[in-house]
């Protein structure tokens, strides 16, 4: 049997090979992974244009239908989640590219979400760093979230777990989404209000949907407007589903306490973004599904993946 070429793409952690048992498939594969991202689609077609299996994670390698016609010994395209915007279906379709993708296990962004509101309302991690830099006395004085109003954009999977911890602080919960009903929300044991309502009355905003031509821009200046000035604002979904400007003008001038940000629109955030000379917005470089168990469960399947399809039988198809 000839032997085929395998990229693992955007391992910068550098975990692929050794979160995930990969023998199963080297008698069959010569595996190379990337660490760094390409830096254009061109780029990308140039570095892995004799491979014919790539396995992705998540939306950091766009797939564009042009990066398709570039490669055409691809065969297998696997991608981490059931999902990935940033790859074209129906061009991997006309290109008779094979898309599968990987389950979750636990959804890690959630406690991840609660992290940043208590790294909002706390300044742990600003402490932290002042006690290291050999500070004496705390500079900064904390709220309590027990009491306060947490609205949640999005009551899917995410959105309910969050809602969920919350409770458990002691917040009142609210949600607001497209297609949300009073119905659902008494499901999860929240309260539903209208978008206007809980810009308006939320303390704290978190965000839980999917990215979409529907959902992109869905959280523009007129909704930032209608925070209270004591208002924080949390996006651990995707970066274009808030306008990027207005949150900055939000937070330049002063119209919203803070926020805490984990995505972005471009990805990895340029070192020259207005964001990072904000000092009243928190920023992680896209940490949601960064745990050493999410990494081991998508790689886990990507081999999985790739042995069914060696058999005829591929699991887990997009599209």
């Amino acid at each position: 049997m000839t032997r085929l070429r395998c990229a693992i793409l955007d391992d910068y952690l550098n975990l692929a090979l050794t979160v995930a048992d990969w023998s199963k498939v080297s008698d069959r594969v010569d595996i190379t992974v990337f660490n760094q991202p390409f830096s254009s689609s061109e780029a990308a077609a140039i570095a892995l244009r004799d491979f014919e299996i790539v396995c992705a994670m998540r939306e950091r390698t766009p797939f564009p239908r042009m990066l398709f016609a570039m490669l055409p010994k691809l065969k297998l395209l696997i991608t981490s989640g059931m999902r990935n915007a940033a790859i074209d279906m129906e061009a991997a379709k006309d290109h008779q590219v094979v898309l599968c993708g990987t389950q979750w296990g636990r959804d890690p962004t959630a406690p991840l979400t609660m992290g940043l509101i208590l790294e909002l309302t706390r300044n742990i991690g600003r402490e932290n760093a002042r006690m290291h830099a050999g500070e004496p006395l705390q500079k900064f004085v904390g709220q309590e979230i027990e009491g306060r109003t947490l609205g949640v954009i999005g009551l899917g999977k995410l959105g309910s777990k969050v809602s969920k911890l919350a409770q458990a602080f002691g917040m009142n919960v609210i949600a607001w989404s497209p297609n949300l009903t009073a119905e659902r929300c008494k499901e999860v044991g929240v309260t539903y209000a209208s978008k206007e309502e809980l810009f308006a009355t939320a303390d704290i905003v978190t965000i839980h949907v999917v990215l979409s031509q529907r959902s992109r821009g869905l959280i523009g200046p007129a909704d930032l407007a209608r925070m209270k000035p004591t208002a924080y604002l949390v996006n651990t979904a995707r970066g274009p589903i808030v306008d990027e400007e207005a949150l900055l003008e939000a937070l330049t001038q002063k119209k919203i306490a803070g926020a805490a940000v984990d995505v972005f629109a471009i990805e990895p955030l340029p070192t020259d973004h207005p964001f990072r000379k904000l000092d009243n917005l928190v920023l992680t470089p896209h940490l949601g599904y960064v745990t050493e168990e999410s990494f081991s469960n998508h790689y886990r399947q990507m081999v999985e993946g790739i042995d069914a399809w060696f058999k005829g039988e591929p699991v887990r198809k997009l599209g």
